[in-house]
């Protein structure tokens, strides 16, 4: 039996999607300052959406003196769940929100900070759809930058390819084998004058191996382990956002002259979500 295709939405106007934005994002009068010129714009991860992926992140960055925009992109018509939508088109939605956020602000650049499919598929943006003059820096928490094999929970994402297809493009294409993850760091995996930094967990049990999302290593890339960082800190793939260490992190990141070493406490791992 044939499965019928999913309608995927166009993304709409931010401050008027179903889902609303993370306290701190999408204020459309916000102007970049002296300190920090560059709007950072948020990019959640599959099967997530712009509120629950960056409830505490986005305040965080909002409370340190950022323009904060969060979008919701690859999202079903009429639902709640983003990031399932095929992924090139999901890049030409993030493409058209960045250049609103610059249009809006005035600034020249913007900051870009992802998280799981979030983290990886700026890149697609700045290889193919000019974003690479357009950005500055991409932060990637637990990024599939390689592509994942679904995890240690065995999620059945390769049991019924056609289902999957259909319903979730995107779980498809992260696969390592796929087409769209081949051609994605086919020719080098970064570009020159942009900064990319990995922050990744041993305990992520969604983008797997977590070692997936590293760069290869280069004068513009920084790849971090968050147990390098803070050994008792097990925050796994869900709750890398708001994870205190992690947050201060992307911070350095975004502000890397005056960078601030995190505090570590430990963070237990929570329940799985997706």
């Amino acid at each position: 039996m044939a499965v019928p295709p999913v309608a995927f939405a166009d993304n709409g106007p931010a401050d008027v999607d179903l889902i609303p934005p993370p306290p701190g994002a999408n204020n459309w009068s916000c102007r970049p300052s002296r300190e920090h010129p560059r709007p950072v714009v948020l990019a959640h991860g599959t099967f997530e959406n712009r509120l629950d992926n960056w409830l505490l992140m986005s305040p965080a960055l909002a409370k340190a003196g950022y323009c904060v925009f969060a979008l919701d992109y690859g999202k079903v018509a009429g639902g709640t769940l983003s990031g399932i939508g095929p992924m090139a088109a999901s890049a030409r939605e993030i493409s058209d929100f960045i250049d609103r956020v610059l249009s809006t602000t005035g600034a020249k650049k913007v900051d870009i900070v992802g998280h799981s499919q979030g983290g990886m598929l700026p890149r697609y943006y700045l290889k193919n759809l000019g974003g690479a003059a357009k950005v500055n820096t991409l932060v990637g928490l637990a990024p599939d930058n390689h592509g994942t094999q679904w995890g240690v929970l065995n999620l059945p994402i390769t049991i019924v390819p056609p289902v999957t297809a259909a319903v979730c493009p995107s779980c498809i294409e992260q696969l390592p084998t796929s087409d769209f993850i081949r051609q994605l760091n086919s020719g080098g995996e970064t570009l020159p004058g942009i900064k990319y930094t990995v922050v990744a967990s041993r305990t992520d049990e969604f983008a797997t191996p977590y070692t997936t999302g590293f760069l290869t290593p280069g004068p513009n890339v920084t790849n971090i382990l968050l147990q390098d960082i803070c050994p008792g800190d097990l925050s796994e793939h869900m709750l890398l956002t708001s994870d205190p260490v992690a947050i201060r992190l992307v911070q350095n990141a975004l502000d890397p002259d005056h960078a601030v070493a995190p505090t570590c406490a430990a963070v237990q791992v929570g329940p799985a979500g997706i």
